[in-house]
């Protein structure tokens, strides 16, 4: 019965766009009464993302059992589950992209969902860097990282038609973020940064000193510095 009003709710949005569309005409098309739809979606939104409620729940129980290992690849494992809900079904998947790039009430509602995913990661990642000075701040700019790499390979796969590997474009998307984020810590575990092409010198001389003096000094430091 789920698929079904699912198919027919489609059916109608293709046909006569999603504003005009109404609950009554899904449950007529579909053949069962209002109380069937309801049974299954609070909302005519609903029916777009039939599977975030599943995901969301499968993600979270992911991170429940994932103590061991890095943070960061951690969340990268758990937000592949919700690539992996969209390459399941390309053709619905491509259909939904398009139709919540038209109906700014559903982008709405597509940023609410993806809050909520960016906010079990958060929660994950701070518990992990419970012990780390600035954990809290760490967790938050992962996780909105990791989201936003992984909208950004899996966007670039449904404006191709749905077309292609999308593991693999939201993987190189992740790989970027880990990257990163390696980098930086890195830097930050040795204590300097990457060194610029140039040195920079920096001189205090007294405002009444000749300008002769002051190249004097400044010729004299270069000096001392060359092998």
């Amino acid at each position: 019965m789920r698929e079904v009003l699912i198919e027919a709710a489609f059916q109608l949005f293709v046909e006569h766009g999603f504003e005009r569309t109404t609950v009554d005409d899904i449950v007529a098309r579909a053949g069962v009464g209002r109380r069937s739809f309801f049974r299954y979606f609070p909302s005519k939104e609903d029916v777009v993302f039939p599977e975030h409620e599943r995901c969301l729940t499968e993600m979270s129980t992911f991170l429940a059992t994932s103590t061991d290992g890095e943070p960061l690849d951690v969340v990268c494992d758990a937000a592949r589950l919700v690539m992996r809900m969209y390459a399941a079904n390309p053709e619905f998947s491509v259909q939904r992209y398009r139709l919540t790039r038209e109906v700014p009430s559903l982008r709405g509602y597509e940023l609410s969902v993806v809050h909520r995913y960016e906010r079990t990661l958060t929660h994950y990642l701070r518990q992990r860097y419970a012990g780390d000075r600035n954990g809290a701040l760490r967790a938050e700019v992962q996780a909105a990282a990791v989201v936003a790499a992984h909208n950004n390979g899996l966007r670039t796969w449904l404006r191709g038609g749905g077309h292609g590997d999308a593991a693999k474009t939201v993987d190189q998307a992740l790989t970027f973020v880990r990257q990163t984020w390696s980098d930086a810590d890195e830097s930050a575990e040795s204590g300097t940064a990457p060194a610029p092409d140039d040195d920079v010198i920096v001189m205090v001389a007294p405002r009444s000193a000749p300008m002769w003096r002051v190249v004097q000094k400044i010729e004299k430091t270069l000096g001392d510095d060359q092998p």
